[in-house]
């Protein structure tokens, strides 16, 4: 099928753009935050609720079968089928979510439902590398960010309140509801833009039979087993077992394995056009300066992921956890957005070469913002006298300040790094470079809140948020050693 193109910021683009992100966002938290919220509602232990955190291992292994998506028919059906399963899936939710001895049953509803919203995630994110150029990409990065926040707004506002107020089986339906929606736009609107791949069906008969029913046997003794056990001591050990971390170093080590075997392995495989996972990785590594890049993907968010790990606590401790939701919603959110729709407009007008580093300064700035207002707060008993606010009021409005900017800042850093991860897609597998991609960039996250608590214990919030700020500059220093001369924006 031949390609279309499509219009530089035309009705049409900012329609699907929006959508499609919509509908990445809104599975996500529902899966993610919104579990946790019925599972503990429905009389779920601490423990047991606990384990939702499992939920996020698919978003951590898409990689794996990425390459499969780029190769196998195309990412708008990929999109579809998926977006489809996912309409299912909640609308099966919500009509077992009033009773209450379904629970392990949509315990594993909701971990199967994780594994198509990471696959609809992957192909959304290809689909949008092969809908649109290069310019219009960097132009869209702040309008999918806002797309993708809106709906995250929405699932953990909207459908949380209606779960906790009216119940559960009208949450999950009307999540269905809108998907369902969703899907028919894209189902009659979506443009069609790629070359089809291998047929689906011919693929799935070869390919998918074992790994499905792998996949049901292995949730249903999984869940059975953690329902048995869901007061045990052994179920609150299994929360500690960081399964995902693992996952994570192992991508790290087996990139850097590849890295130095690349050549030899790239000759091996020439002739072997099916061998899809191992030429998707191999072509990923396939550039200059390949190590400087790996190290500088997971690291450009260091300081920001610890300082997120602790911004929470953080809020809490310093009497201020009451406000902390509001000042999110109503001054973060927007910032977010706001900053990073400015940031891909900056980057395409200047380049991703001269914004990155003013960007990523801006980003691990605010962990020194954070420095100094908790170190004011140590002095709480200082007041503006010239307006003779109270205490509190003043603590208040310095940490909507502090919000809002290390908000916007991020909204910038997402742009500048979503866009980068956007230049390391090329040839046939642009899913699945992403998918590498943001796997790598979710590594030093796996690890900051542990090692965040402790800093905190022994060196206070004031001096932690200035530690965090040292752990940012490696990445800052590595930008001047990426191999801009392959990269075109």
């Amino acid at each position: 099928m031949k390609k279309e193109p499509i219009g530089k910021l035309s009705v049409t683009s900012l329609i699907w753009v929006f959508t499609t992100y919509f509908a990445e966002g809104l599975p996500y938290v529902l899966i993610r935050t919104l579990s946790t919220f019925f599972f503990r509602s429905g009389g779920a232990s601490l423990e047991a609720t606990g384990l939702t955190s499992l939920y996020g291992l698919p978003w951590i292994l898409k990689f794996l079968w990425a390459p499969y998506l780029d190769t196998v028919g195309t990412k708008r059906s990929w999109l579809l089928i998926t977006e489809a399963f996912l309409v299912f899936f909640f609308f099966l939710i919500g009509l077992l979510s009033s009773f209450a001895k379904a629970l392990p049953i949509v315990a594993l509803l909701f971990f199967v439902a994780a594994f198509f919203a990471a696959s609809h995630d992957t192909a959304i994110d290809g689909y949008y590398l092969d809908a649109l150029n290069a310019e219009e990409q960097v132009r869209f990065v702040g309008y999918r960010v806002m797309a993708y926040r809106v709906a995250m707004m929405f699932g953990s506002g909207v459908i949380v309140t209606i779960g906790t107020q009216l119940g559960w089986t009208w949450a999950f339906g009307l999540s269905a509801l809108i998907l369902s929606i969703i899907f028919g736009f894209h189902y009659f609107l979506l443009p069609y833009c790629e070359l089809s791949g291998r047929p689906i069906k011919q693929f799935l008969k070869k390919t998918f039979s074992f790994p499905v029913i792998f996949l049901a046997v292995f949730s249903t003794i999984f869940f059975s087993w953690i329902a048995e056990r869901q007061n045990s001591s052994d179920l609150f050990r299994l929360h500690r077992i960081t399964f995902s971390d693992l996952v994570g170093i192992v991508l790290l080590f087996s990139l850097l394995l590849i890295v130095a075997l690349r050549k030899k392995m790239l000759n091996s495989i020439r002739n072997y056009p099916d061998a899809v996972f191992s030429r998707a990785f191999l072509s990923f590594i396939d550039r200059d300066r390949i190590t400087a890049l790996i190290f500088f993907i997971i690291s450009a968010r260091m300081g920001e992921f610890m300082l997120s790990t602790m911004a929470g606590p953080f809020f809490i401790d310093v009497g201020l956890g009451k406000h902390y939701g509001w000042i999110i919603g109503a001054v973060g959110l927007p910032c977010s957005i706001i900053g990073a729709m400015i940031g891909g407009w900056l980057i395409a007008k200047k380049s991703l070469k001269k914004m990155i580093w003013p960007f990523l300064f801006a980003q691990n700035v605010t962990n020194l913002a954070y420095m100094v207002f908790a170190g004011y707060l140590q002095d709480s008993e200082r007041l503006f006298a010239s307006i003779n606010v109270s205490v509190a009021t003043e603590k208040t409005l310095l940490a909507c300040g502090v919000v809002g900017f290390d908000y916007l800042a991020g909204g910038l850093g997402t742009a500048v790094l979503m866009t980068l991860l956007m230049e390391l897609c090329r040839g046939d597998f642009k899913a699945a470079h992403f998918a590498i991609g943001t796997g790598l960039m979710s590594i030093t996250g796996l690890y900051s809140g542990s090692v965040s608590g402790f800093l905190v214990k022994w060196f206070g919030y004031a001096s932690f948020f200035g530690i965090s700020f040292l752990f940012s500059l490696p990445a800052m220093g590595l930008i001047f050693f990426l191999p801009w001369q392959e990269m075109k924006r």
